[in-house]
């Protein structure tokens, strides 16, 4: 494939727009039962955009996907935020970066922004739906609709879970999405939404129990963003295993194991949330399980 900035998948336009990327933690923490012998041998196609060289720690990216569909741009998870409280997360904490300025040179204002699809309620996939203006949280995308599962909706709220406290989703309600519903802007939705006749929305739990992935469906063209089903390409050829991060382990495996199987039969393109490196990537079926077709068309970061 060759290299662009933004690739059309029938009638869709399909940008990346980083937040950041690197190291974020040791392999072993986030993914504990992956052998270290399978980053081992793997080490010649995770180094350096998925492993650090020598380090053992995973490197990722925060990033949204802009897609352009039917007269509209929406965009797939907002990152963490500028300004947040993050206490858990150090390198989270208050952070300062030029995200809208990456959106602004994508061509996208938040004034122009109509749809926000948070795939799940981690806080970093959230975390610019709102901005501070005042002290206040208010949101970043003034004229647009956010959607959000209703189980993740009501499961990170705290008032329902005491258990975030002190977690990595600790304030990430309060400050990313109570203010937007708040304004009238969410729009909850349960098992599928369709969001237009290209792109529908489907349940994909056990990363969180909300959790979800978009399909596109687009004349010839198949696309998975597959959010947080795929932390790491390892995970490819292992999806067996799941993040330190997955509520429910066993459910995480039987979702990642359907979406990739409908993924290489589809000959769709993958867009996980977190890949760094090229970030998207084509897979296939090798009848023992799942491996690398060929990597897309983005430039490395």
């Amino acid at each position: 494939m060759q290299n662009t900035d933004a690739i059309t998948l029938g009638e869709v336009t399909v940008s990346r727009v980083e937040e950041l990327h690197g190291p974020i933690m040791p392999a072993g923490q986030f993914f504990p039962d992956i052998p270290e012998q399978a980053w081992r041998e793997q080490r010649d196609t995770l180094v350096p955009d998925h492993l650090g060289d020598g380090d053992g720690m995973v490197h990722a990216a925060m990033q949204t996907w802009v897609l352009r569909s039917g007269g509209r741009t929406i965009l797939i998870d907002t990152g963490i935020g500028n300004d947040k409280s993050r206490p858990a997360v150090e390198s989270w904490d208050h952070l300062s970066l030029d995200y809208l300025g990456n959106l602004a040179r994508a061509g996208v204002r938040p004034q122009d922004v109509d749809l926000v699809v948070n795939t799940h309620l981690h806080s970093d996939h959230i975390g610019w739906n709102t901005r501070l203006v005042d002290g206040e949280w208010v949101p970043t995308f003034p004229h647009a609709t956010y959607l959000m599962p209703a189980v993740d909706f009501a499961y990170w709220n705290p008032a329902n879970n005491p258990g975030i406290a002190g977690g990595v989703n600790e304030n990430a309600f309060e400050d990313s999405v109570a203010p937007v519903h708040a304004a009238g802007q969410v729009m909850l939705w349960e098992n599928r939404h369709v969001i237009d006749e290209h792109l529908t929305l489907e349940a994909a739990p056990g990363h969180t129990p909300g959790s979800a992935v978009v399909t596109l469906r687009s004349g010839g063209d198949r696309a998975l963003f597959a959010g947080d089903i795929l932390h790491t390409p390892l995970q490819i050829t292992h999806p067996d295993h799941s993040s330190c991060f997955d509520v429910d382990p066993a459910t995480s495996r039987t979702t990642r194991l359907r979406l990739l199987g409908w993924a290489a039969d589809a000959h769709a393109l993958v867009l996980p949330a977190h890949f760094s490196g090229r970030s998207a990537l084509e897979i296939e079926d090798t009848g023992t399980g799942f491996a690398v077709k060929q990597w897309g068309p983005f430039p490395r970061y």
